[in-house]
């Protein structure tokens, strides 16, 4: 069986068992429960629930609507584990880690890519800083086992330079502008929105995208797989809300007070909002690249410690409800 090396996650599962917070029953069900977090990432499904899309989708045939709030990937498979939720809205690295731990999750659909959505930034008067080789011997920080470290990875790569080479430094993602402004880090790898939060107020400048690497950005939709093949019609009903939202979004036809709303949510104005967009590929179906993609964080994950051993992501993607959406 394949291993991750998370104590948060490994306490989850044994919660579940041992707090009588246990799995759902494996069936039809008359609910629907969604995890989501704040996180550019998941803007459709952000308006779908602001325009009311999946209330309405499932009114008649009597099915409730869940929204579960967590900040991060990891309260959210703890929340999945648990049976508590249905359905996640979960980055890279979570994905495939939770998988490798031995959680029956089945991946249901792309979210987004967006590889110019991952930043290293330096101090906005840290003009020093242009390349990696200047950053030889400095401290660089990250959140350790993030998708921003696996970017640092790459770009270290493509100077010819290896962790070796840096002082890599562990922080939280909140902790990015204390350390840029205070000097303690020269540079530090980031995703937005906080990126662009921290460029708009004048803490921080762009060094390198995702973009200047092979980095990818992949985001996906998760599920329970006790739910989802138990339930494939809510399933693909879900999906199909949310390719509504993403036509939506492409068509310029998404109401000012419902991005008013979402920006609540993110912390964001109008107007980064749509300064943001362009950075993001809002798919649902899965392309091999983006497979490809998932595949290459599960290698990374191994060559830091966090996986013991690879595995092979696409027996854990399920294209059958996307699918299913064409078919009709």
């Amino acid at each position: 069986m394949k291993k991750v090396v998370s104590v948060m996650l490994a306490g989850a599962l044994a919660l579940s068992l041992f707090t009588g917070c246990s799995p759902k029953k494996s069936g039809k069900t008359n609910s629907i429960a969604i995890a989501i977090q704040p996180s550019f990432a998941f803007v459709p499904v952000y308006v779908a629930k602001e325009m009311g899309y999946l209330e309405e989708a499932f009114a008649k045939d009597q099915i409730e609507v869940k929204w579960n709030d967590f900040e991060s990937g990891p309260p959210i498979n703890e929340s999945l584990a648990a049976g508590s939720s249905d359905i996640g809205l979960l980055g890279d690295v979570p994905s495939v880690s939770a998988i490798a731990a031995g959680q029956d999750n089945e991946l249901i659909a792309l979210a987004c890519d967006g590889p110019d959505a991952y930043v290293l930034l330096a101090a906005a008067d840290n003009t020093s800083v242009t390349s990696m080789e200047d950053l030889r011997g400095k401290k660089v920080a990250t959140v350790l086992g993030s998708t921003g470290h696996n970017m640092i990875k790459k770009l270290l790569e493509d100077a010819n330079m290896t962790f070796d080479d840096i002082q890599l430094t562990n922080i939280a993602a909140g902790d990015v502008g204390i350390v840029l402004s205070t000097g303690d880090v020269e540079a530090a790898a980031i995703w937005e929105p906080n990126a662009t939060r921290l460029i708009d107020n004048g803490t921080a400048r762009a060094v390198f995208y995702g973009s200047d690497t092979s980095l990818k950005g992949t985001n996906a939709l998760v599920a329970r797989s006790a739910y989802s093949k138990n339930n494939p019609e809510i399933i693909t009903t879900f999906l199909e809300q949310i390719v509504k939202a993403v036509k939506d979004i492409d068509n310029g036809n998404v109401p000012e007070e419902v991005w008013s709303k979402i920006g609540e949510y993110l912390r964001l104005s109008n107007e980064q909002i749509q300064r943001l967009l362009p950075k993001y590929y809002y798919g649902i179906k899965w392309d091999e690249a983006n497979k490809d993609a998932l595949q290459d964080t599960i290698g990374f994950l191994v060559s830091i410690g966090r996986l013991e051993e690879e595995y092979n992501i696409r027996d854990y993607i399920n294209d059958s409800y996307y699918n299913a959406i064409q078919n009709k």
